[in-house]
């Protein structure tokens, strides 16, 4: 009858009792505070939503978090100088500094149509799972904190942080971990999108556009000279033939193609988006290596291709401009930071399974700082799309608390 008790207490299914026991004590008041909290963190997710956060334009969405981290009362509210949200539980100043992160922005222009549609406990909008829900359940446990208020000596920094993002180029935990928090912070949990699941593991990315440039010209009277498309499709399929291993996992990408004027025109450029991917930072050079020397190999045959002292002056060139590193890093799925969010969702009644991904905790990682992102609770599909939809279903709550009890057992708290 004990263990019942608790699990109602908690919110967690019937089904799960026996995991229940072991959520400490001290620790259930605000536990059940999330779940009796539950539908205060749904509006909080649904408001924040309808609040436009296009990649590099956050500022609208950011001064309302900020807003909302004033009225709970937390101090040092603050927004940094790339657009990041900070507040604090300071402690005593004894303990480690934990950071409990989501990320502001979406993938979305300005104009993208944000309202949010309920139907039958479906909440569908642009960005409603990824990753309104890591920053609303962010709000929820700094909520939580402040109702319980109890005494702790870690520092507890929550952050709605800018930049996550591809285009983003993570810049909002670089600013944090460069400038804002340099040197400071001893564990990192980012909170993205829904469901149960922990990231371990950081998946690095090499981001390049590449254009191949010449001076173009008609396609019949400037005939015989080397084309920027042509050569644009030399690599492109030099690098689909590229072999990579399955372990570590390895993925690369042509993901946008541009350049010409019109059918009748040798383009005087041709250009494309380049992503790979890798959890090994070795591999990932490997990959890198290859994809310059396919490019290359492109160029030097479009160029050879045609002859005469008019392909001669016409000769192509190329550029390869960085648009976004993400660095990749070793961590155990022995770390403590990992094993404490695994037995945290035990303790809740679900099973959390670690895996790798591209998130804001690869920067940390990346640093040797112990990270994770973790998700919200909940369930969500269509991230990035226009039909993205979260549900809450019989226990969303759960994001909230896990969030929750991963920092209070990384402040020492029992």
């Amino acid at each position: 009858m004990r263990i019942r008790i608790l699990v109602l207490a908690l919110g967690l299914p019937a089904a799960l009792s026996a995991q229940a026991q072991r959520v400490p004590a001290s620790l259930q008041p605000m536990l059940a505070q999330l779940r009796a909290d539950n539908d205060w963190t749904l509006n909080q997710q649904k408001t924040l939503c309808e609040i436009p956060a296009p990649p590099f334009r956050e500022t609208e969405r950011a001064e309302e978090y900020r807003k909302r981290f004033e009225a709970l009362g937390l101090q040092r509210v603050r927004v940094d100088a790339v657009g990041n949200v900070l507040a604090e539980r300071p402690g005593t100043g004894r303990g480690p500094t934990i950071v409990l992160a989501g990320h502001l922005d979406t993938v979305f222009p300005e104009g993208t149509d944000v309202k949010v549609r309920e139907s039958n406990g479906r909440l569908t909008a642009p960005g409603i799972g990824d990753n309104c829900r890591g920053i609303a359940v962010v709000l929820a446990v700094a909520r939580a904190w402040q109702q319980a208020n109890p005494r702790h000596d870690a520092r507890i920094i929550f952050v709605g942080n800018v930049g996550e993002e591809g285009p983003g180029n993570l810049r909002g935990v670089r600013h944090l971990f460069e400038t804002e928090l340099k040197g400071a912070v001893d564990y990192f949990i980012a909170v993205d999108g829904a469901g149960t699941n922990v990231v371990s593991r950081a998946v690095g990315s090499n981001r390049y556009r590449v254009t191949f440039k010449g001076p173009g010209g008609h396609s019949y009277g400037a005939f015989g000279i080397p084309n920027p498309i042509h050569a644009l499709g030399r690599a492109i399929a030099l690098i689909s033939d590229i072999q990579v291993p399955a372990s570590p996992r390895t993925t690369f990408n042509v993901g946008v193609v541009s350049g010409g004027t019109s059918v009748n025109s040798i383009a005087f450029e041709g250009a494309m988006d380049v992503d790979m991917r890798s959890e090994s930072a070795e591999t990932l050079r490997g990959l890198d290596a290859q994809v310059r020397r396919a490019i290359q190999a492109a160029l030097d045959a479009e160029n050879a291709r045609w002859s005469g002292q008019r392909a001669e002056r016409a000769r192509l060139t190329v550029e390869i401009d960085t648009i976004g590193i993400r660095p990749t890093g070793a961590q155990s799925d022995t770390a403590r930071i990992v094993q404490v969010a695994v037995q945290a969702g035990r303790a809740l009644g679900f099973g959390p399974t670690a895996g790798a991904s591209s998130t804001d905790a690869n920067l940390p990682i990346s640093l040797g700082i112990p990270a994770i992102t973790i998700d919200g609770g909940g369930r969500a599909q269509g991230a990035h799309s226009l039909t993205e939809w979260y549900e809450d279903g019989p226990a969303g709550w759960l994001g909230p608390q896990w969030a929750a009890l991963i920092v209070a057992t990384l402040a020492g708290m029992r």
